[in-house]
């Protein structure tokens, strides 16, 4: 089901060309590099966030500064926009759905209520005919009481809405484990999945448009420390072809499923006995994708201004073996307890580098504050320059 009016959806079919104004709701750094792709681009940009130093609003032409569901910041950005699009999973889908009254809205709240809910998440993995982990919903005492502990503990009880970067989880065990930590989560819907052996993660982002053109870029093979992603490794084996081939069906399909239009990241599990489960679903750019700006003639950006401007989608094509290493503000603090620059001199000198900040004036640990990519003629030169830059900053040995 689309959100937007059959004129609308007219309207979004119609290429907007360079010279039109592409709206974004939320101003942080997945909205900053929007910005940057589009301005590339010849168009103008507008944001809606309502920090006054958000890095999108920093570097964009126009910057509404109100909540995200005010009327008179909808309507504004809905006057000055050609089209609109989200660069944050948890913007509230009304919000989405007044603006795609007006415009073209990619993706559509439909998209963003589903990826936003565990729970709707789930049943739509399931419509799919996509494999996710064994799962319950629990939102009452009474369907706590009717988990099947045998099938699905030891597992992770996760809040069905507003959960990211390992937030909003906890590992349980025990019915008594289960019992306690739904009750610390207030009693608040929740899904339960079962704990899987895993072997690796990986993901695949995917870029749909309004015509049902879909590419892809190449299966990302990812590492999370604590909930975050903490490095993504792009190259011809870092997964097995045929499990490759399976994640970017699995994919496509959930997005056809949505009807979906933009980028949109899918992130799987890989189980010790070689089994793909989907886990979640990311409803615009990811951190996994950041090294296309550099190691692809088409950016995950790009991909997002195109869907959303109804031009043609073209299939990346990846030149250059990567390794990208996300930049939190932990290694601000690496060499004391008071902020220091890191040492980007003595990284930049190494062959390859390319470093991405996003332009938050405060680090503090946890914070996102850049990301490093890393290009070479090989797998190996990538992974070892990648591993000389981490031993720099501070990062732990992957």
């Amino acid at each position: 089901m689309s959100d937007t009016t059959p004129e609308q959806n007219a309207i979004a079919a119609t290429p907007l060309l360079a010279g039109a104004t592409l709206g974004v709701l939320g101003g942080g750094q997945l909205g900053r590099m929007f910005a940057h792709a589009a301005q590339a681009m010849g168009y103008f940009t507008a944001v809606l966030d309502a920090d006054p130093t958000s890095p999108a609003g920093l570097v964009s032409h126009h910057h509404i500064q109100t909540a995200y569901e005010d009327p008179d910041g909808l309507a504004q950005l809905a006057a000055l926009s050609d089209a609109i699009t989200t660069e944050f999973e948890n913007v509230p889908a009304q919000a989405l759905r007044t603006l795609g009254a007006e415009r073209p809205v990619s993706p559509a709240a439909s998209a963003v209520a589903i990826a936003q809910d565990r729970a709707a998440e789930k049943a739509h993995f399931d419509r799919c005919g996509v494999p996710c982990a064994p799962y319950a919903v629990i939102g009452s005492a009474e369907q706590l009481a009717a988990v099947d502990a045998d099938r699905l503990l030891p597992g992770i009880l996760k809040t069905a809405r507003m959960g990211y970067d390992g937030k909003g989880q906890s590992r349980v065990k025990t019915r008594e484990d289960l019992a306690a930590a739904w009750q610390a989560m207030g009693g608040v819907p929740c899904v339960l999945e079962k704990m899987l052996p895993l072997a690796l993660e990986c993901s695949v982002i995917v870029a749909r448009g309004a015509d049902g053109a879909c590419v892809h870029l190449p299966v990302q093979r990812n590492l999370h420390r604590a909930g975050i992603l903490a490095v993504t490794e792009v190259h011809e084996g870092n997964v097995p072809p045929a499990l490759a081939e399976q994640a970017v069906a699995a994919a496509k399909s959930i997005a056809e499923g949505l009807q979906y239009v933009g980028v949109l990241c899918v992130e799987f599990f890989v189980l010790e006995d070689g089994a793909l489960v989907v886990n979640e679903i990311a409803p615009r750019p990811h951190n996994s994708g950041h090294y296309s700006q550099n190691a692809c003639d088409v950016s995950q950006f790009e991909l997002q201004v195109r869907a959303m401007a109804g031009l043609p989608l073209t299939q990346p094509r990846q030149h250059s073996p990567a390794v990208m290493l996300n930049l939190l503000g932990d290694l601000w603090f690496a060499r004391g307890p008071h902020a220091q620059t890191p040492p980007w001199a003595a990284v930049l000198a190494l062959p390859g580098t390319h470093l991405h900040l996003y332009g938050k004036a405060d680090a503090k640990p946890g914070r996102k504050m850049g990301h490093l990519n890393v290009t070479a003629a090989t797998a190996e030169v990538a992974r070892a320059t990648a591993l000389q830059a981490a031993a720099l900053l501070g990062i732990e040995p992957f």
